[in-house]
C-alpha cells in the first residue's frame, strides 16, 4: 500500500476515551453521534462519511456525515448497532469531484459564459468514472445507466446539461459511487505509553480505528439479588444446597429481580479457616469463609480449586440444574469471581511460583493493616509465569461461561492489573461476547474509572456512602458527564455482604425504602444483597460491617418477618419495567426542591413519551415537605398549562400548574414520588376530582 499525504484534514474526533485507546460502550440499539473538523485546502466541495463494522469483518456499513449549521467545519454522522459485538468505526472523506463540478458548472451558467464545452466534457468524464466504480461492485444497471447519462450530457447544450447535473437519479447514483482514489482516512495515533517490558504473546493490539464495545441490553438494565446458596433456606443450624435454593430465586423473582447472583461457590479451604464472626479458631461444623477458595483434599472432579463447587453445596450437575432452572424462569446467574487461594487450594502445590514468598521460603497470607487473613494466599500477578498464570484464570471465567454463567462479578479487580482485565475480558467476549463484567471497586475515583476503560461492563459506585442531596446531586452528575458515561456504567448497591451503612443502621424502616428508591431509580442497574428486604441492620460496634455476617456462617432468616419491604420492592421494580426512562442512565436531570432533604430529579425519553419526575426524602424518621420545580421547557409544558402527575408508587393522581407545587413526604408511608407525567388529558378540568 503506498503511503502519501492526506487530501482532507480529519481531526478532533468526538466522542474518544483517551484518544482511543479504550472502546466506548453502547448496548444493542443504541446510536453513536460522531463529530469531527473536517476541511481541506482550495475552494473544492468535500463529502464525509462515518462508517463501521464489527470487527475481523471487512464490509462496512456507511452513514452521511453532514456539516453541523455554523459548526466552523464540524461535522457529524450517525452509527447504529444491532449486534452484541465489538465494532470498530471511522470517518472518510474526500473531495467530491461531481459536487465541485455541478457546483462551479452552476456558476458559471448563471454567468452566462459563452463556452462550457470543456465544462460538459469534465462532467461526462466524472460519469464515466462512476460508471466504472459501479461495475467493479457488479452493479451493472447502474453502471449502464451513467453510460448512459454521460453519453446524453456530451450531446447536450449548456442549458439542457444545467438541468441534468441536478436530476435526483444522478446526484444518488454519484454519491453512490463516488471516487475515492484519494480519499482521506481517520486512523487513530499510536500510543504514546509503550510497556517497559517485552509485551505478551496476547497483547492487546494498537488499534487502527476507534473502537466500540456493543453489550446486550441487560448490561444497562437489570436488578441483581445476591444471596448465598449455604444459607437458600434460612437456618442457622445447617447448610443449604444448590437443589435447595429455588424458593429464595423465586422469591427474588416475584420481586421482579432477573439476575440471581452468588457469592464464591467453590470449595472452602481448611487450613487456617475462619469461625463465626471471623475469629481465627474455626470450630468443627462452621463452613468457613467462601473466599478462602480451594480444597485439594475434598472428593472433587476438577481438583477442588476455582473450577469446582463446594461439595456441601452439591455437585457440578446440580449447579447445572439451577442455572437451567433460573433460566427457565427468565432469570440469569452472576457468580463471583474472587481470585483467592486458600493454602488448600491445588494451585499452591501446582504452582508454588504464582505466589508471594516471605525470606524463609514460606508463602505469605494476605493483610490489609490491621486485618489479617490468614485463610487466603494472594497471587503475585507479575511473577516469571504470569503469562501461564492469566490465561489460567481466564480459563476459569471461560469454564463457567460454557455452563451457562454470562455475568461475572470480580472481586477486588483493583488489586490485579489492569492489563490482565483488559486481556481476560476481550479472550471472554471474543468466545461469548454476551458476556458481562461487574467491577467491584471500592477504590480510588481514577482506578475505578480504569477498571471501566479497560473493559468492566459495570462498577460498583459510592453511592453507598453518598447520603445528602449535594453529594448525591454532585456525584451523579459527574457520572452522567458525556466523557464519563460513554464508558462507566453505575451499579448502585444499598448494601453488600461486606457493607452495612450508617445510615441502614440508625434509620430504620425509613431508610431502607429511602435507599430502595434511590437504586432503583437513580441508576437502571442496582442490586440488593439479601436481607436488605427484610431490613437487617444490625452492626458490629462502631463498624459498617454485620453482626453474625454470613460470610462466616449460616444465617438463620425468616423471609417473610413482619416490617419487609417486599411488596415495596416488587412495586418498584415493576415501575422500572413498565417506564423506559428508567431503563437509561444519561437522562438524569436534577431540580430544585426547595428543602435540603428532598432530591428532586427528572428521567425522560428523547421521544418524550416517557416523562418521570421523582422526590425521595432524604430523612428516614421524619415528615418533610418541599415546593419543588418543575422543569416546564424540558417537558414542553407551557406556564398555565395544567398536567397531571400521577404517583407510580401510590396510584394516586395531581393536577398541576407551573412549575412550582408542593410534595409531602413521610419515611415510612410515602418515602417518595414517582411521578409520571401526562398532558393534554382533558379538555375541562375538574380541581375538585383530584384534591
Amino acid at each position: 500500500m503506498t503511503i502519501r499525504p492526506a487530501t482532507v484534514t480529519i481531526e478532533n474526533l468526538e466522542p474518544l476515551d483517551e484518544g482511543g485507546r479504550y472502546p466506548l460502550k453502547r448496548i444493542v440499539g443504541d446510536t453513536l453521534l460522531v463529530q469531527a473538523d473536517i476541511f481541506k485546502d482550495g475552494h473544492d466541495l468535500v463529502t464525509a462519511r462515518l462508517k463501521w463494522r464489527k470487527i475481523g469483518h471487512t464490509d462496512w456499513q456507511f452513514a452521511p456525515m453532514l456539516p453541523i449549521p455554523n459548526g466552523n467545519d464540524r461535522w457529524k454522522g450517525e452509527a447504529a448497532f444491532f449486534e452484541n459485538a465489538r465494532f470498530e468505526y471511522t470517518i472518510e472523506a474526500w473531495s467530491d469531484a461531481f459536487r465541485t463540478w455541478q457546483h462551479e458548472f452552476e456558476l458559471k451558467f448563471k454567468a452566462a459564459q459563452p463556452d462550457l464545452r470543456t465544462e460538459i466534457l469534465e462532467g461526462a468524464l466524472l460519469l464515466d468514472r462512476a460508471a466504472a466504480t459501479a461495475r467493479h461492485a457488479n452493479h451493472e444497471a447502474d453502471a449502464g445507466r451513467l453510460i448512459q447519462l454521460a453519453a446524453e450530457i456530451r450531446l447536450s447544450t449548456a442549458v439542457e446539461v444545467h438541468t441534468l447535473a441536478h436530476l435526483p437519479e444522478l446526484e444518488a447514483l454519484m454519491a453512490t459511487y463516488p471516487d475515492l482514489t484519494e480519499a482521506t482516512e481517520f486512523w487513530l495515533d499510536p500510543p504514546a505509553i509503550r510497556p517497559l517490558v517485552e509485551a505478551p504473546p496476547f497483547p492487546r493490539s494498537v488499534p487502527n480505528f476507534p473502537k466500540v464495545t456493543v453489550d446486550r441490553k441487560e448490561a444497562l438494565y437489570s436488578a441483581w439479588y445476591e444471596f448465598f446458596p449455604r444459607s437458600a433456606e434460612g437456618r442457622g443450624d445447617k447448610g443449604s444446597t444448590f437443589r435447595d435454593c429455588l424458593p429464595r430465586v423465586e422469591d427474588a423473582q416475584a420481586m421482579g429481580f432477573n439476575v440471581i447472583y452468588f457469592p464464591p461457590i467453590h470449595p472452602i479451604g481448611l487450613t487456617a479457616r475462619k469461625g463465626r464472626n471471623n475469629t481465627v479458631t474455626c470450630e468443627p461444623g462452621e463452613p468457613g469463609v467462601p473466599y478462602a477458595i480451594g480444597n485439594r483434599h475434598q472428593n472433587c472432579p476438577n481438583g477442588g480449586g476455582h473450577c469446582d463447587v463446594a461439595p456441601e453445596l452439591g455437585t457440578l450437575e446440580d449447579f447445572d440444574w439451577l442455572v437451567r432452572e433460573i433460566h427457565a424462569r427468565g432469570m440469569e446467574v452472576a457468580l463471583d469471581f474472587a481470585i483467592n487461594c486458600s493454602p488448600d487450594h491445588p494451585w499452591v502445590a501446582e504452582h508454588p511460583g504464582w505466589f508471594f514468598h516471605r525470606p524463609d521460603g514460606t508463602i505469605k497470607y494476605a493483610e490489609n493493616p490491621p486485618k489479617k487473613y490468614q485463610d487466603v494466599y494472594p497471587l503475585n500477578f507479575h511473577n516469571a509465569d504470569w503469562r501461564h498464570l492469566w490465561q489460567q484464570l481466564t480459563d476459569v471465567v471461560l469454564f463457567w461461561a460454557h455452563r451457562g454463567v454470562r455475568i461475572f462479578r470480580v472481586d477486588n479487580p483493583h488489586t490485579k492489573p489492569l492489563a490482565m482485565w483488559e486481556f481476560m475480558i476481550e479472550k471472554v467476549q471474543e468466545t461469548y461476547p454476551d458476556t458481562l463484567f461487574l467491577s467491584e471497586a471500592f477504590t480510588r475515583p481514577k482506578m475505578m474509572l480504569a477498571l471501566a476503560k479497560a473493559g468492566f461492563t459495570q462498577s460498583y459506585t459510592y453511592f453507598t456512602w453518598r447520603n445528602s442531596k449535594q453529594e448525591l446531586t454532585q456525584y451523579f452528575s459527574e457520572l452522567c458527564e458525556p466523557t464519563t458515561a460513554d464508558f462507566f456504567r453505575p451499579n448502585l448497591w444499598p448494601n453488600t455482604p461486606d457493607i452495612l451503612p450508617t445510615l441502614l443502621q440508625n434509620g430504620g424502616r425509613g431508610a431502607f425504602l429511602q435507599r430502595a428508591v434511590l437504586a432503583a431509580i437513580l441508576s437502571p442497574v442496582y442490586g440488593i444483597y439479601s436481607g436488605f428486604e427484610l431490613c437487617e441492620g444490625a452492626a458490629l460496634p462502631g463498624k459498617e460491617e454485620y453482626l453474625d455476617s454470613e460470610k462466616y456462617q449460616w444465617k438463620a432468616r425468616d423471609w417473610n418477618a413482619p416490617g419487609n419491604i417486599k411488596a415495596f420492592l416488587t412495586r418498584l421494580n415493576t415501575i422500572r419495567k413498565e417506564n423506559r426512562a428508567l431503563q437509561q442512565f444519561r437522562n438524569l436531570t436534577f431540580h430544585r426542591a426547595e428543602n435540603e432533604r428532598v432530591l428532586f430529579f427528572s428521567k425522560v425519553t428523547a421521544a418524550q413519551d416517557n416523562m418521570l419526575l421523582i422526590a425521595v426524602s432524604l430523612d428516614p424518621l421524619h415528615a418533610q415537605g418541599a415546593f419543588v420545580h418543575v422543569p416546564l421547557e424540558l417537558l414542553h409544558i407551557a406556564p398555565e398549562e395544567v398536567y397531571q402527575v400521577h404517583d407510580l408508587l401510590t396510584d394516586e393522581r395531581y393536577l398541576w400548574t407551573g412549575s412550582r407545587n408542593y410534595v409531602e413526604l413521610h419515611p415510612d408511608e410515602r418515602t417518595a414520588h414517582v411521578f409520571r407525567v401526562r398532558r393534554n388529558l382533558l379538555s375541562e378540568v375538574d380541581f375538585e376530582t383530584y384534591r
